[in-house]
């Protein structure tokens, strides 16, 4: 056993240990979920239809590989979004901060998530993507209207002592490739 434990270390020393983790997309639909995952998967941006069935890819970002599971956002698949998430790891959850007119129905669905036992501690990381469009929402008017006025802190090493679970926003532009990286690392601390 003192031979595993010290391999073990001297693996996760060098950088060559990954943790595993489940990982998440959701959001409503056109909110930029297959965008971003084929952004992390190739760093290219591409032309997607619109997402019809679950898709799964693993994907290595830091010391993290993960199972990324991209449900798709149509009201219709919604439902499928609580038998994937037994045994997740985190959820990133996207929102189109320009989509002013389905901001609110975004929240109930985040809403939703949040009040699930069965995600009580899990970390959620929301990206209010778009904010490369006019008009969209600052980081203070996607809070407020998200309902996400008390959240976790983006410095790393925040304890989430007191706290339900760990859960930040972090504005980004998936087309412009910004914002969403600082997410991916806040994320990362909380994934055991």
């Amino acid at each position: 056993m003192f031979l595993f434990n010290w391999v073990f270390d001297v693996l996760n020393w060098l950088g060559l240990y990954y943790k595993n983790a489940k990982i998440l997309f959701l959001g409503l639909d056109n909110a930029g979920k297959t965008t971003l995952l084929h952004m992390l998967k190739d760093e290219r941006l591409a032309q997607l239809p619109p997402t019809s069935q679950p898709t799964k890819e693993e994907l290595i970002m830091g010391k993290i590989k993960f199972e990324a599971y991209d449900l798709g956002g149509h009201e219709a698949v919604r439902s499928l979004w609580s038998s994937y998430s037994i045994g997740c790891d985190a959820i990133v959850y996207l929102v189109d901060a320009h989509d002013t007119e389905r901001i609110g129905e975004a929240k109930r669905e985040l809403d939703q998530l949040l009040a699930s036992p069965e995600l009580a501690h899990v970390p959620v990381l929301v990206l209010g993507n778009k904010i490369d469009m006019p008009d969209s929402l600052s980081e203070p008017e996607f809070r407020e209207k998200m309902g996400l006025t008390a959240t976790t802190g983006k410095a790393e090493g925040t304890s989430i002592e007191g706290l339900p679970r760990a859960i930040e926003v972090f504005m980004c532009s998936i087309l412009r490739n910004t914002g969403y990286q600082a997410g991916f690392r806040w994320m990362a601390q909380y994934i055991n």
